[in-house]
């Protein structure tokens, strides 16, 4: 084997997913998604800044040898991919037109790119998980909040401003809860985790009779999905209402991009066919015609928490 060959098969790339509570770091090597390392910390801890906890971390898990050839990175929040800036990060609120890219890039002395972290989930599932095959995908993350990413025709759809997807803040009921965003009716309002806990515990506080009227805390997506699981009422109504609103905005999405495959990821989905049943009724009663519907394949995602590492990590190898 030649040297080249030797060079070629010491390539390793770094891949970081950050959320507003955890960071998570992986090295893996030119192929697979098998990491060689990875590590899971905290992201805030007393002062320490976040992005030297993320350049420590990156740090700790760099190879002796190096060969590392680009660092990927998935950031919560709107990000400009080109100038390597994050425009605001959920829950890092030091973060606000923050040139991450370069200050890891300047650390590590190596390539650094970033990208919005849904974005970077659907670039994972096309390339690993449940859209491998595709040409064209919309992967949707429901979760505490609702984030979206595209692919189409192959490429990734990241705007000119590298701020697009926001599915969770299209307008499905105007007038209707307030969004984390600050205006009203956003699908994120209705049909995220949050909008779901929200919804019943406005319907408890109205005297709406429910087992979780039980519970002395507020309850969450989770206890809500469990309690629909045994037949509750309201966690059913919750649910129907959540999905139903998903997917007539999924539907609006159809009529736009006309994918062969929707992936939905995030923790809402542990509901499974709660969510699922109301979304595809909703889909197959607001399309325009069901040509929509021709062979569209609507799944779970594959990779769950691991969707954005991978992302990243597909980023990074280009």
């Amino acid at each position: 084997m030649g040297i080249e060959g030797i060079v070629k098969e010491n390539k390793k790339f770094v891949a970081v997913d950050i959320g507003g509570t955890q960071i998570r770091v992986a090295l893996y090597p030119e192929d697979g998604i098998e990491p060689l390392k990875k590590k899971i910390i905290a992201t805030h801890v007393g002062n320490e800044k976040p992005e030297d906890r993320l350049n420590d971390l990156i740090a700790e898990l760099w190879p002796e040898d190096g060969g590392v050839e680009r660092i990927g990175i998935a950031v919560p929040g709107p990000v400009d991919p080109k100038k390597g800036i994050v425009y605001k990060a959920p829950n890092i609120g030091s973060w606000l037109e923050f040139p991450l890219g370069g200050v890891v890039e300047k650390r590590h002395k190596t390539p650094t790119i970033i990208g919005n972290d849904a974005n970077l989930a659907a670039l994972g599932e096309w390339k690993h998980g449940a859209g491998v095959g595709h040409h064209d995908l919309i992967y949707l993350t429901i979760s505490t909040g609702i984030g979206g990413g595209f692919i189409i025709d192959d490429r990734m759809l990241v705007g000119s401003h590298g701020i697009a997807g926001e599915v969770g803040h299209i307008t499905v009921l105007p007038d209707g809860p307030m969004c984390g965003c600050g205006h009203r009716g956003h699908l994120e309002s209705v049909s995220s985790g949050t909008g779901i806990a929200n919804y019943v515990e406005r319907r408890l506080k109205e005297g709406a009779k429910s087992s979780l009227s039980l519970s002395p805390e507020k309850p969450t997506s989770r206890m809500i999905a469990e309690a629909a699981k045994n037949g509750d009422a309201l966690a059913l109504e919750a649910f129907e209402i959540a999905g139903t609103f998903l997917g007539r905005a999924i539907a609006d999405l159809l009529h736009i991009f006309n994918p062969t495959v929707i992936v939905l990821g995030g923790g809402v989905t542990n509901a499974g066919d709660i969510l699922m049943n109301p979304v595809k009724k909703a889909i197959e009663e607001s399309i325009m015609t069901p040509a929509y519907n021709q062979n569209l394949e609507i799944h779970f995602a594959k990779l769950g928490d691991q969707a954005g590492l991978v992302g990243a990590l597909a980023l990074a190898r280009g």
